[in-house]
């Protein structure tokens, strides 16, 4: 492990306490502990409440108290509640659809009619109906309140609710006054003047409506009449009377032609196969009898027929009779003609196979040529009609909205005259009983000043805690300073220096003298702090008990048989000489500067085992004397002879001495004084510590306020275990390591 690790975990193996756990500030776990995040316990929280709980009190007394007084001088008011129901469909005189849909189909329906119960429209017709004595009685609260007068209307605004019943259609209308009577009428009015409006509101809509209509169907009436006359002069231009009855010839002649083409297209894929087979067999001087179409015709067939008649013949008189027998030369003849016969009906078939293959041609020329000529002219039929169906469904929607309109306007005119109400009153208001007041709810008050008493209580002793950066708790030395707590210190009675320096020998604090031993155990069962020689302790302030700390603990070294020796080292303000009541004419400084003997400056045997090097007075220039090599000479020597050597030198934060005698020490103690050093303050001058490589075996809390032990250190201090420490016992136990 490097240096960093070494000095962040230094003497840290056996701890004093059982806490969390802290991490060290240079991101190693503190001694003793995972390597768990840091993080404050619900048992801390509970130490910050229980130590501040009077602020809570405080707090909460002056909260409570302040809404118990508002609560018994605030006005009783009252509230009246009237409701209705929002129809879901108008009541059917009519089947006859509104001008404005009031159908309710979802929330957002229902909300509409909230808002207009909380419109400004809706409080200025109540403040209308409002007389003057009416109107009196319910200003009358208001007159004095303000400087400047209110206005009915903003009155009426200010105490009126309106709240819809969950699933269902009602809406409850309140309103609160100190006058129960005038509560329940406005509350009425408000529900009246809702209905009468909305009323009133539907009639002059349909009026409106019907007005409207009227110049519609003028306007309307108008275009049909126009688009009547285009239609009639475009049939005219165009000779369009009979439309229907020519748009259907051209149609059937369009469809003849069609078939035609068809059929000619067919016929003429036959004649050219077969004109191709002819034009074939020719050119390869083929016999065009063996094509099925040729030998199947009737001329054909007679004269193949004849010919393999005559063959049979010529080959039977072949067998009785010689070639230029008569009968022979008869039939030779007769077979020869009759295939001279056959050679021109082929010859003549073929001729006919070609001009049935261009008959089929100009056929389908033709038919193309008569199918493009009626497409055309159902084009330009079709052309007429489209412009002509085009005008006349025109006029056929226009005339179907003329009619439209006019039925809608003879409608509304009637169902604007029929009265109907798309809502109706379920309760009326009704004055409420007097010791029924809505305001003050004293339960509710004292309850908002009972909570927000605590709450408030809680918060601000959080933020007493939050503000105060003091060390005072294991996590603030572990998590903010960062160095393990290996050490605690109670608060000593009132004694005298000496006294106080030497506890551990007098026991006259048993707390205390158990601590140091605690400590000495500590650092005994810690590897690096018990191969230890040389011990520097130091603070981050004065009076942080620093002095007190190295002399007991020096003591507590050699009570258990150590040559120990206690080095002031504070050449600006030395104390050690005070603590143990020893005269500080020779010292540290004589040895540096005037080259003073060690056996001639060292106290010896002041007591079993201690042995005490003051500074000799103080120093000018204390940085020059430790800074001297003699200084590091004096170190060595001291090694040679001493088994320990507690160093006691300034505070870090006002001057940097301790810094200089920290390359002649093995580690550091560091003393932090409760409930008195500043995180920050402390937190910089530890840095500056585990900067310079050396290591620090942790941290002593001196001074601990047994009163707040409990807070804080409550598994060191609790009170079941005084009965040990307060056991009698006048002399140091020595326990064997």
């Amino acid at each position: 492990m490097n240096d960093e690790s070494n000095r962040s975990s230094a003497g840290s193996e056996q701890r004093g306490y059982t806490g969390g756990n802290y991490p060290s500030q240079d991101g190693m776990s503190a001694v003793g502990y995972g390597d768990s995040p840091v993080q404050r316990t619900l048992r801390d929280y509970l130490m910050i409440l229980r130590e501040r709980i009077w602020y809570v009190v405080a707090v909460f007394l002056a909260v409570f108290l302040a809404s118990l007084v508002y609560t018994l001088s605030t006005t009783k008011l009252y509230t009246a509640s009237s409701s209705i129901e929002i129809l879901r469909h108008d009541p059917v005189v009519m089947k006859v659809q509104e001008v404005r849909d009031s159908e309710l189909r979802g929330p957002e329906d229902l909300n509409t009619f909230v808002k207009f119960l909380q419109s400004a429209t809706l409080i200025q017709k109540v403040a209308e109906r409002l007389s003057g004595e009416e109107r009196k009685a319910l200003m009358a609260p208001y007159e004095n309140s303000r400087s400047d007068p209110m206005l009915p209307e903003e009155v009426l605004g200010l105490y009126r609710q309106v709240a819809p019943v969950r699933q269902t259609r009602i809406l409850v209308i309140s309103y609160t006054h100190p006058d129960g009577e005038v509560a329940a009428k406005i509350a009425n009015y408000f529900v009246e003047e809702f209905i009468a409006y909305n009323s009133r509101w539907r009639n002059d809509e349909s009026l409106k409506a019907v007005d409207d209509l009227k110049v519609r169907a003028d306007q309307q009436r108008k275009k049909v009449q126009e688009l009547a006359n285009n239609l009639q002069a475009y049939k005219e231009k165009n000779n369009m009377v009979s439309l229907d009855q020519r748009k259907d010839i051209v149609t059937e002649r369009l469809k003849n032609v069609s078939l035609l083409l068809t059929q000619s297209t067919s016929h003429l894929a036959e004649a050219e196969l077969r004109w191709n087979q002819v034009k074939e067999r020719q050119e390869s001087k083929g016999n065009l009898a063996d094509l099925n179409f040729i030998a199947s015709t009737p001329i054909i067939q007679n004269l193949l027929q004849q010919v393999a008649t005559q063959k049979i013949v010529v080959a039977q008189l072949q067998q009785r009779y010689r070639a230029h027998h008569p009968k022979m030369q008869e039939a030779a003849r007769s077979l020869s003609q009759t295939e001279a016969e056959l050679d021109r009906a082929l010859a003549s078939t073929a001729v006919s196979v070609r001009n049935e293959f261009e008959s089929a041609l100009k056929s389908l020329e033709y038919a193309k040529t008569d199918l493009a000529n009626q497409e055309a002219e159902a084009l330009k039929v079709d052309r007429f009609s489209v412009e002509y169906q085009s005008q006349q469904n025109e006029l056929t929607v226009n005339e179907q909205l003329l009619a439209n309109i006019i039925s809608r306007m003879r409608e509304t005119s009637m169902n604007a005259s029929i009265e109907s109400q798309n809502a109706r009153i379920v309760d009326r208001a009704s004055r409420p009983n007097p010791k029924q007041y809505s305001t003050p709810n004293i339960p509710l008050y004292l309850g908002l000043g009972a909570f927000g008493g605590i709450g408030l209580g809680l918060a601000i002793a959080f933020f007493v805690a939050f503000i105060d950066d003091r060390v005072k708790s294991a996590y603030d030395i572990e998590s903010v300073v960062g160095l393990p707590l290996i050490g605690i210190i109670p608060r000593i009675r009132k004694m005298d220096t000496v006294e106080k320096s030497q506890i551990v020998l007098s026991n006259a604090d048993p707390l205390a003298a158990e601590a140091f031993l605690t400590l000495h155990s500590n650092l005994r069962l810690n590897g690096d702090a018990k191969k230890s020689q040389a011990i520097l302790i130091t603070s981050t302030t004065p009076s942080e008990g620093k002095s007190f700390v190295a002399s007991n603990l020096a003591l507590t070294f050699a009570a258990h048989g150590e040559r120990t020796i206690i080095v002031d080292c504070d050449l600006r303000k030395p104390n050690v000489h005070r603590s143990f009541g020893v005269p500080n004419n020779k010292g540290v400084i004589d040895y540096c500067s005037a080259g003073a003997l060690l056996e001639n400056i060292i106290v010896k045997n002041h007591r079993t085992n201690l042995d005490i090097l003051t500074t000799g007075g103080r120093a000018l220039t204390p940085t020059h004397v430790l800074n001297h090599e003699k200084f590091g000479a004096l170190m060595v020597e001291l090694r040679k002879r001493y088994d320990r050597i507690i160093v006691d030198t300034p505070p870090l934060a006002p001057v940097s001495d301790a810094m200089i005698v920290l390359p002649h020490v093995d580690g550091v103690l560091y003393t932090l004084l409760f409930n008195h050093v500043r995180k920050k303050g402390a937190t910089f001058c530890v840095n500056r510590l585990l900067d310079s490589k050396v290591h620090c075996y942790g941290a002593v809390l001196n001074g601990l306020n047994l009163a707040l032990s409990e807070y804080y250190y409550a598994e060191y201090y609790d009170k079941s275990y005084r009965d040990y420490h307060l056991a009698p016992n006048n002399e140091l136990s020595v326990t064997k390591a």
